[in-house]
């Protein structure tokens, strides 16, 4: 069996969630301070990826890097080309989970008290530090979910990356893209081999997300 596409996955949803993780966080960070209009606007674009289909979501990014479009021209000047690449799998994986992580995060900052970021402000701690010293500590249940969420998302994503990263095999063949034309092929060995990997995978990223919950019980309330 051919392991490159469980060595192009997970390098790929790695890589992806950590650009999620980043683009969540401050997203939702930034979301906070947003007036009414502005913020159902914004969270309609941010979660927008969420409600589309795959193919739908793959043909923008189609149109949104190729070269008719200005990015994409001004990419083709550089010497870039992102569609049929490596990086066309991380950016479709990137879009997929980014809703899942916005709203992890988004969830987790409410539940904060903000007179603690008040309080924060009045010590002297910038807001990038207030984020990253206060904020983000006291929300990591919250945001260890929206990771893990996003790795399997990311994990799974085949529609969007069909369409922007193709089906290169060593290249842009991950393990969703390589379950589907083995089975297509007659192959099912392969893809049976392919999805229990990808079971197994997520059901331990599942299991790390109950961890804090399940190890709740266990701590002891200080007397």
């Amino acid at each position: 069996m051919d392991y490159a596409p469980v060595w192009i996955s997970l390098k790929t949803t790695v890589t992806a969630t950590v650009i999620t993780f980043f683009c969540g966080v401050l997203a939702a960070w930034w979301r906070l301070g947003c007036r009414k209009p502005l913020a159902g606007l914004m969270d309609a674009l941010f979660l927008l990826p969420l409600a589309l289909p795959p193919t739908v979501v793959g043909l923008l990014l189609l149109l949104f890097f190729g070269r008719s479009s200005p990015i994409g021209h001004l990419l083709d000047e550089w010497g870039v080309s992102v569609i049929f690449s490596w990086e066309a799998t991380v950016i479709t994986a990137v879009v997929a989970s980014f809703p899942l992580m916005y709203l992890a995060a988004h969830a987790a900052f409410q539940q904060i008290d903000h007179e603690l970021l008040d309080v924060g402000r009045l010590l002297g701690l910038g807001e990038w530090r207030l984020l990253w010293s206060l904020l983000v500590p006291l929300a990591w249940p919250g945001i260890l979910a929206g990771v893990t969420l996003s790795f399997v998302r990311a994990l799974g994503e085949f529609g969007a990356t069909l369409m922007l990263a193709g089906n290169l095999p060593g290249r842009t063949q991950t393990i969703p893209l390589a379950i589907f034309f083995h089975v297509e092929s007659g192959e099912t060995t392969p893809a049976i081999l392919l999805a229990l990997f990808t079971l197994l995978i997520s059901l331990v990223a599942l299991v790390i997300l109950r961890l804090p919950q399940s190890m709740r019980p266990f701590v002891r309330s200080p007397k």
